[in-house]
């Protein structure tokens, strides 16, 4: 009887954990309809219904049937987790869902997976507050990098004390809020990544105990106070980020006992003193980066027996003394900036023994001695850069044909000797310079083999000979100066084949014979043939392009009879060379025939006491134009412009005069600019005057650049009654128009794409100008907008080339610039930086964030949108309350994303806003599109030790 109850109860049992497991395998597979239903993504088509589910692609079940792991990450889903995740799936242990475009807020009931030991949901774009991780007792990781959630950050996943992993970078939406003291309760934990977390305040002591941790970021966020010394009992830790914060005092001896330390950032920080030599001892050590600092004395010679550094860079600091000779002797190095400090000695000659170094900067030192022979054999080399050092003798024999090297950069030391024919081999060469030395010899025509080269100067050097005619093979180049030399012989026709070429000078040269007449081809480009001796009659167009400054110093130069000689400083040519030019002539027809007609309809009209209205108030007669300079072609002329100036067409009214729209003949617009002209400075205000004097600055500096986001100058007339402008027409206005009058509110992916594009107009003047441009009054009444909202700069009548002897990156001048964008540091030491115009950005920045203007009433008394930000960002919901309410909610996380770099970009000292090249790739990571079908900016993230070498080894 007792085996026979035995036995029933066991059928009983086994028959309840069947129907038990039936209805496991039913919820089971009802949750993998209910992911097909609520995602899209091709990717899940791999789901075949017909097959188990146990078998589907990213799934991971035990012996029983039970579904232990779903990894769904980087599949391009888009939609909503199933609710109840794991009454689906009560064994589930790992859980990824990752780089996916998950919708709305976090999937709170996941908490409720008491046994899951794997939650990854990086990259997913959710947004809102998070739950307390108490209940997910079993965590080993949990990763929620790259969202946008808001509120308190959870400070639960501190109890979490089996946590391996814990990683939330780029969640840059929480509030403030502050390392807890007892943190080191996480004794597994190995891996504790909070990079731009908005983490403030001081890293805890008790930081020392956490001795399991093998890899410790907190950069990007505002961390204060000194480097805790206890770090240095973290025996096993290999990588350490603390950049881009607010750490000061001295870097700890103690981190020297870190021995297993691979990665060391401290960058971007308020740090000084010296560099501990137990740093420089470290076995394992790769990646040392301590750039942008104040750091002093000398780099300790110890590391020159580094047996592992790969990536070494102290840049902007206050270093001295020499550089370890042996440096790169024993190490693959691939990476080395030492530049902007004040070290001194012979460069390392084994820099590259390893064969593998892809950047060598050192500009801005004072290093002296010769360039080692051993650098010509760098054959892996991409960016070279030594200017601005007191380096003598010749450049290595190979040094400029390095198959892969991209820049070359050896201007303003003392080098001698002549240009290698090795040049030939440089395939990779973009830009070349090596002005301001003592160079000789000739210009080898191998010179023409580099078929990539876009920027040449060799200006101010002792080079002698002709000017190779295969120069004009370099159909890429944009620049190529040869000025201050010791050129002879003619100027090749060639040099009209360069249609790129955008600045030429020539001057300063013994260059003789005449001009060639294919040169008028080269128009509208910025030509110097200045102090020559030249001869023979100079190309009429040439001339009327308003280039008659660029042949001074020539007394053998003359104008063909046919052109009215006292409109220059030329005598009329002989009759014998009149027939000489007939093919500039012809080319040149047009044009004539057109001054000619124009020139009657002027004496029509004066005689007969026609004016034309140039604005409401001011009657001013027309007379010839003393000075035409045209930087691009145009379809136009002269008449058609002045014929225009009437009332009907004026567009605007400010300090430097008035603005037109005017429709050509062939259909197309432009804006013209009057500015004051000589004839009224008697009744012209100061600042107007002042604005006057910056004409010839705006004219020499639009008529040079060629970007897509900086405005185009076609040309400029100027006479003693008229001073104009002819820029292209950008027919959506200024961006202060558009944000603050317009009756369309521009969406948020609009306003980003006009961030973007004024980021990479600055980017260009900073970075790819030599010298470098500020412009100094940027504000969205000076970013003119496309038809498709395209940003462009404009308004250069106060920019300022930086000249080498006003310092590091900067130059003293009168204060200029307008209220509410104007750097504090400008405004007491009317010193103008590259960091001005990047606070500056930062406040438009913040205009198109916020909807406001720099400065309103409800800011308070003598504040302004910086203040009200840094207000609002303090408290918990504040943040949200910034963002133009104007605007849909799609777009929160991306918008507090953008504000970050605006943060950042305004911050008081200059040393801590980034340069316009990181707020580009800053603006790109936070592209609003990235996930949509939308046009989207390239979006490139990468983390590996090559990327901070392309990041941070920024001199382009």
């Amino acid at each position: 009887m007792g085996l026979q109850y035995f036995l029933f109860l066991l059928m009983l049992v086994l028959s309840q954990f069947n129907l038990s497991s039936q209805a496991t395998y039913g919820n089971q597979s009802q949750f993998f309809t209910l992911m097909k239903q609520s995602f899209s993504g091709k990717s899940l088509s791999r789901w075949d219904i017909q097959v188990p589910f146990c078998n589907y692609t990213g799934v991971g079940c035990n012996d029983h049937g039970d579904v232990v792991k779903l990894d769904v990450s980087n599949w391009s889903l888009t939609g909503n987790l199933p609710t109840n995740l794991c009454s689906y799936l009560p064994q589930l242990r790992i859980l990824r869902l990752g780089q996916n475009n998950l919708h709305g807020e976090f999937p709170a009931t996941i908490i409720n997976c008491s046994l899951l030991e794997e939650l990854n949901i990086s990259g997913s774009v959710l947004t809102g507050t998070l739950p307390d991780f108490s209940p997910m007792a079993s965590l080993r990781l949990l990763d929620l990098s790259y969202n946008s959630f808001t509120g308190l950050f959870p400070i639960s996943v501190f109890n979490l004390t089996n946590l391996e992993v814990l990683s939330f970078i780029e969640n840059e939406r929480f509030t403030w809020w502050q390392l807890p003291e007892d943190l080191s309760r996480l004794t597994k934990l190995k891996s504790m990544i909070l990079s731009t977390a908005i983490i403030h305040g001081k890293i805890p002591a008790s930081i020392g105990n956490m001795t399991s941790l093998v890899d410790l970021e907190l950069s990007g966020n505002y961390l204060v106070g000194q480097i805790p010394v206890e770090i240095g009992k973290l025996k096993n830790l290999q990588q350490l980020e603390l950049y881009y914060n607010l750490l000061v005092g001295e870097i700890p001896f103690e981190l020297g006992n870190l021995t297993q330390l691979i990665d060391l950032d401290l960058s971007v920080n308020l740090l000084n003193g010296k560099i501990p030599e137990s740093l420089c001892r470290l076995p394992n050590l790769q990646v040392l980066q301590l750039y942008n600092n104040s750091l002093t004395g000398e780099i300790p010679s110890i590391i020159g027996n580094s047996t592992t550094l790969r990536l070494f860079s102290l840049y902007d600091n206050y270093l001295t003394g020499k550089v370890p000779l042996n440096l790169g002797a024993s190490s693959d190095l691939i990476g080395l900036d030492l530049s902007e400090n004040k070290l001194s000695g012979e460069l390392p000659p084994e820099v590259c023994m390893g064969g593998n170094l892809v950047y060598f900067l050192v500009l801005q030192n004072q290093f002296f001695g010769q360039i080692p022979e051993t650098y010509q054999n760098c054959k892996s080399l991409v960016r070279f850069r030594v200017n601005s050092n007191h380096l003598q003798g010749r450049i290595p024999e190979g040094l400029l044909g390095l198959p892969h090297v991209s820049i070359i950069d050896l201007s303003s030391n003392n080098l001698e000797g002549p240009i290698s024919r090795t040049i030939g081999n440089a395939k990779n060469l973009s830009e070349l310079f090596i002005q301001r030395n003592r160079i000789s010899g000739v210009i080898p025509p191998e010179i023409a083999q580099a078929d990539n080269l876009v920027k040449i100067d060799f200006s101010n050097n002792l080079i002698s000979g002709p000017i190779p005619p295969e120069i004009g093979n370099l159909w890429k180049l944009n620049l190529l100066l040869l000025q201050g030399n010791r050129l002879n012989s003619s100027i090749p026709s060639s040099l009209s084949y360069m249609n790129s070429l955008n600045v030429l000078d020539l001057s300063n040269n013994q260059l003789t014979g005449p001009i060639p007449d294919s040169l008028c081809e080269l128009l509208p480009n910025s030509i110097n043939f200045s102090n020559n001796q030249l001869s023979g009659p100079v190309p009429p167009s040439l001339i009327k392009g308003g280039l008659v400054e660029s042949f001074l110093g020539n007394p053998g130069l003359c104008v063909s009879n046919y052109l009215n000689s006292s409109e220059t400083i030329f005598p009329a040519c002989p009759q014998i060379h009149t027939r000489k030019r007939e093919s500039c002539i012809w080319a040149i027809g047009i044009s004539i025939v057109v001054v000619i007609f124009a020139a009657i309809l002027f004496l029509k009209r004066w005689y007969s006491r026609e004016k034309v209205v140039i604005d409401q108030d001011e009657m001013v007669s027309l007379s010839s134009f003393s000075h035409v300079q045209n930087f691009h072609k145009v379809s136009f002329d002269q008449r058609e412009i002045i014929d225009a100036l009437v009332e009907k067409n004026i567009v605007g009214r400010g300090g430097s005069g008035t603005v037109y729209r005017i429709q050509l003949s062939n259909g197309e617009a432009v804006a013209v600019k009057k500015l004051w002209s000589e004839k009224i400075k008697d009744s012209a205000t100061e600042d107007q005057l002042i604005l006057h004097r910056g004409l010839k600055t705006e004219v020499e500096t639009l008529g040079s650049i060629r970007h897509k986001n900086i405005v185009k100058l076609y040309c400029y007339f100027s006479s003693s009654d008229l001073n104009l402008l002819v820029y292209e027409y950008m027919p959506n206005g200024n961006l202060w128009d558009a944000l603050h009058r317009g009756r369309n509110i521009l969406d948020w992916p609009t306003r980003h794409r006009i961030a973007l594009g004024i980021a990479q107009g600055l980017a260009y003047l900073h970075h790819d100008l030599m010298p470098p441009i500020i412009h100094r009054d940027i504000k969205s009444t000076n970013i003119l907008l496309s038809a498709d909202y395209q940003a462009k700069v404009a308004d250069f009548g106060i920019a300022k080339v930086l000249q080498a002897r006003g310092g590091k990156d900067s130059t003293s001048t009168v204060i200029a610039g307008t209220y509410g964008y104007l750097a504090p540091e400008y405004a007491y030491s009317s010193r103008a930086t590259v960091k001005c115009d990047v606070y500056s950005f930062g406040v438009v920045l913040m205009e198109l964030i916020t909807g406001k203007k720099p400065v309103e009433p409800e800011f308070g008394e003598n504040k302004n949108i910086i203040y009200w930000v840094s207000c609002k960002v303090e408290t918990k919901d504040g943040a949200m309350e910034i963002l133009d309410n104007r605007l849909s909610g799609l777009f929160k996380d991306e918008m507090i994303q953008v504000l970050r770099v605006a943060i950042r970009c305004t911050c008081s000292s200059p040393a801590l806003r980034p340069t316009m090249n990181e707020v580009v790739q800053s603006l790109i990571e936070a592209d609003p599109c990235r996930f949509d079908s939308c046009q989207s900016s390239s979006k490139i993230k990468e983390s590996s030790n090559a990327t901070k070498i392309k990041n941070h080894l920024n001199y382009d």
